[in-house]
């Protein structure tokens, strides 16, 4: 059986395939999800495939820095240079693995997709940095390139951060959007307590640690919770703490009967709503795609809360003209550039621009001009992203309020009284500051 055979199905060679398509545009969980089922690949290959494609992704600018005075002035292949990002990874940020293991691989790899030719070029390189060591991103005197390049982020991106933030709060940032990502979950209290999920959880081999950030939530470690009989049974759903933050600041009281949640899918918030309220009470939820509603109904059902949740493909921005129902409350959870969510999507950074956000920000104010309409008085709207950017948040709540005198901002409270002693009335969560996605939440009152 020939080498490229018995190397067809190996996770070094899948991993530089897989980045070469993700570089070319593909979605990198799509890209993964397809390959692991391709190939039928074991638990420990799947682990390692996916190590090497997300760190890859989450360091690239770094790892361009260290390789361009090893390779200057060579034209190299983009496969080539992925393959040397993977053994960078494993020489770096893979301590179990030994160096000689990540060089013959990556020398066998290079043989098996290219030619002798590439093998010796993949050699020359990995001893050539094995003896000069990597180049020190202190010789960069500019701080903003310098941070660009140690956090792998574009400069525009680090740029705004710091213009928005200042330095020390954009370090403590993006000191901590490498890190891997928590597996946090929801209770439905629908149909169980805290405790009950807890339970079922740890009689799964789960670990759970009460969140600290939202109400009726846990950290759970131990494996898959979408794989479990909780998550089957809908006792549960997989949602980031700071995700539970805006339905939790909709003050969904018992008077409370008619909700819209404008921007739904894929309905982790729009179960939150129909699971605290009343029994005669429903939510309308909303998207543009059809096969969106569907992840909606699908969700719903799982948790058994359909009866509360009505579903239907609508633009927001054109609800007051095919809605003529007043709303008690109105989420919206805005589709915006999504940087908060970089632990768990980390080429956002290279995807998107800042064109991309002003753009963005337009959609944003459009759909909340639109929705407003159909807010009864003294009615509740919540406006909320998954972004860190001011441009998406602050900026479009004062824009809206500056359309809008009929309205005014209100504090944001949470479950757990979140930053209470802040000086806004919107509330910022960082990456940093309780190890969740980045959210923003600001709460509007019709007058």
């Amino acid at each position: 059986m020939s080498d490229k055979r018995v190397y067809s199905d190996n996770p070094r060679v899948l991993a530089v395939q897989t980045l070469a398509k993700i570089k070319n545009g593909a979605y990198s969980n799509l890209q993964l999800n397809q390959v692991i089922k391709q190939h039928h690949l074991g638990e420990a290959d799947t682990r390692l495939l996916t190590t090497l494609v997300y760190g890859v992704i989450q360091h690239r600018l770094t790892f361009e820095y260290w390789l361009a005075s090893f390779v200057k002035g060579k034209k190299i292949d983009a496969w080539v240079t992925e393959l040397l990002y993977t053994a960078l990874f494993q020489m770096v940020y893979l301590d179990k693995i030994p160096q000689h293991a990540i060089f013959n691989e990556s020398i066998e790899v290079a043989k098996v997709m290219g030619h002798v030719g590439t093998a010796k070029f993949v050699t020359a390189i990995l001893h050539n940095i094995d003896r000069q060591g990597l180049p020190s991103t202190t010789d960069i005197s500019d701080t903003v390139t310098r941070l660009s390049v140690e956090a792998s982020l574009p400069i525009w991106l680090i740029e705004t951060l710091i213009n928005q933030n200042g330095e020390t709060k954009t370090r403590q940032m993006i000191a901590t959007i490498n890190d891997a990502p928590s597996q946090s979950v929801r209770v439905n209290t629908a149909l169980a307590s805290d405790d009950e999920v807890k339970a079922a959880l740890e009689a799964e081999n789960f670990t759970t640690i009460a969140s600290k950030v939202a109400a009726h939530a846990f950290v759970v470690n131990g494996g898959h919770v979408a794989s479990s009989k909780a998550y089957h049974d809908g006792l549960l759903t997989i949602q980031d703490e700071s995700a539970m933050l805006p339905v939790e600041s909709l003050q969904l009281t018992e008077n409370v009967k008619n909700i819209l949640d404008a921007a739904a899918a894929p309905g982790g918030k729009t179960t939150q709503i129909a699971q605290y309220i009343a029994d005669d009470a429903k939510v309308l939820a909303l998207d543009i795609h059809e096969h969106k509603i569907k992840l909606i109904q699908h969700n719903a059902e799982r948790m058994h809360l359909s009866d509360k949740i009505k579903t239907r493909v609508l633009d927001a921005r054109k609800v007051p003209e095919q809605i003529d129902q007043q709303f008690d409350r109105i989420l919206v959870d805005a589709p915006c550039s999504g940087f908060g969510l970089l632990r768990r999507k980390p080429e956002i950074r290279y995807d998107k621009t800042l064109a991309d956000v002003e753009s963005l920000s337009h959609l944003q104010l459009a759909i909340l001009n639109s929705v407003s309409k159909n807010l009864a008085k003294d009615g509740i709207m919540v406006y909320s992203t998954c972004t860190i950017l001011r441009q998406e948040n602050d900026d479009v709540v004062t824009s809206f309020l500056n359309e809008n005198p009929n309205f005014e901002l209100i504090p944001t409270k949470t479950s757990q009284n979140l930053k209470e002693d802040r000086h806004e009335k919107v509330l910022h969560v960082y990456p940093d500051d309780y190890h969740t996605d980045g959210f923003f939440v600001a709460v509007l009152r019709k007058k």
